[in-house]
């Protein structure tokens, strides 16, 4: 299967495209990492400043539910530029990500800490102060944060590892 899925995409126009781009646009390559970083950068800004709160461990003063309203925007605007980005590599070099177990881990923690973050927000969203409403709601949503920083740094430490597997092994 994994075959077939790295076969399709190295047989594609669009790596055509992304690979002519990264090979003859002048600074490409450097410059999409550059702005994977910010966007990085921008969903730990964004979530993490989230998550914080939740665990009371940033700005007291504001509303959880004040700062997911404000924050989420942010957040799915650089996993938006996360998944541009980033997609470019994939495409350019399917195997390299495709048979590197790190980019698995990567992916389910990405997938699992996203999944977290819409939850919060979903409910969030739906009934104001939904998180703030009762004692096990907001343990919960603690406990959802916790979970999530976890899984966003994780998600950044498998992201450097791709590239340094294939020096270790």
């Amino acid at each position: 299967m994994i075959e077939l899925i790295i076969n399709i995409i190295q047989e594609s126009a669009l790596r055509e495209f992304v690979l002519w781009g990264l090979l003859n646009v002048p600074g490409l390559p450097p410059i999409l990492q550059s702005i994977h970083i910010l966007a990085v950068a921008t969903l730990f800004a964004s979530i993490g400043m989230i998550n914080l709160r939740f665990l009371r461990l940033a700005l007291p003063s504001q509303s959880p539910n004040e700062m997911i309203m404000r924050l989420a925007p942010w957040m799915w605007a650089s996993l938006l530029t996360l998944l541009l980005t980033g997609s470019a590599f994939v495409i350019a070099r399917p195997a390299r990500y495709f048979y590197n177990p790190i980019a698995g881990i990567k992916l389910l923690c990405l997938t699992i800490a996203i999944c977290l973050a819409a939850l919060l927000f979903r409910f969030a969203k739906r009934r104001p102060n939904y998180w703030e409403s009762s004692n096990s709601r907001y343990k919960l949503a603690q406990g959802i944060s916790l979970c999530s920083i976890s899984l966003w740094i994780c998600t950044v430490f498998a992201g450097r590892w791709i590239a340094y597997l294939d020096y270790l092994f």
